[in-house]
Order: C-alpha cells, then structure tokens, then sequence
C-alpha cells in the first residue's frame, strides 16, 4: 500500500495510467489555462480517449463534449471517471462512475470524499484519490 490517503498501490496507478483507456473527464474545462484542460490533453497524448464532461460546452480539445455522463455512456464505453469537482461535490460522481459501469474513479489532486471512495470499492471501482495524472505518469516512469 502506498502511504497515500487512497492506499492504493503504485502497480495499479501505474496501470492506469499506462493502458490507453477512455478517460470521462468531469468538469472538464474548454479554457486552455485550467488544469483539467491541461490534464485531458495530456491524457490523450499518452494514447487515452477522451470524453469532456461539461454542462455548458459543446466541444473541448476538439472532442464531443457531454453534459453529464449518462449522456456520454450512449456513445462511449467509459472506463476511468476523472473528477475535477470539489470534494463536496465528487460523490455524486463516483456513484455515476459505478452506474456507467466504469472501471476506476481518479479525484484529482485536492478532490477527497472517504466515504465515496468507500462506495466506490465497495461496487468493484478501483478509487485514486487526491493525485494528478501529471504528478503520477512521470514519478511511476522513473
């Protein structure tokens, strides 16, 4: 176990992030300068789909935007639910995440909510919680 609030393992990061999956990207911002804008590009250059989940936009980093993940189940087989939400507001997500039959749920850095998490693992999600893909990727390849 690592000695992160999640306490999941390095090897299962580390295979997240190395399989090419498709990553729903909740709040994922269309203004370049966000970091979940930054974290959806930097996904999908390390070989990742990816579903921009955003209530308000029809098209991030050239992709179909979904105003929720419901509605982006109808298209897209959605295997990791990466949440840029605050921590009061991720559970919900990490519930959808189990609903669209995903695979993992990543809260990223920041983002904490036990008891989802508790939720999550308890219906066979893998939940990262509180780490960035960005932070991750490079300190796993290392």
């Amino acid at each position: 176990m690592s000695g992160t609030i999640d306490g999941v393992d390095d090897e299962t990061v580390r295979a997240l992030l190395a399989t090419p999956r498709t990553w729903a990207v909740v709040g994922c911002s269309p203004r370049p300068d966000r970091d979940s804008h930054r974290i959806a590009a930097l996904l999908r250059s390390w070989g990742n789909t990816i579903v921009p989940i955003h209530p308000q936009a029809d098209e991030i980093l050239g992709e179909r935007a979904y105003p929720s993940l419901a509605a982006a189940r109808a298209d897209h087989a959605i295997d990791v639910v990466d949440v840029f939400r605050r921590s009061e507001e991720a559970g919900v997500h990490v519930d959808e995440a189990v609903e669209v039959g995903a695979t993992a749920a990543w809260l990223q850095l920041g983002v904490i909510d036990v008891d989802a998490a508790a939720r999550g693992r308890a219906a066979g999600l893998t939940v990262v919680m509180n780490r960035c893909p960005a932070i991750e990727g490079p300190r796993l390849r290392s």
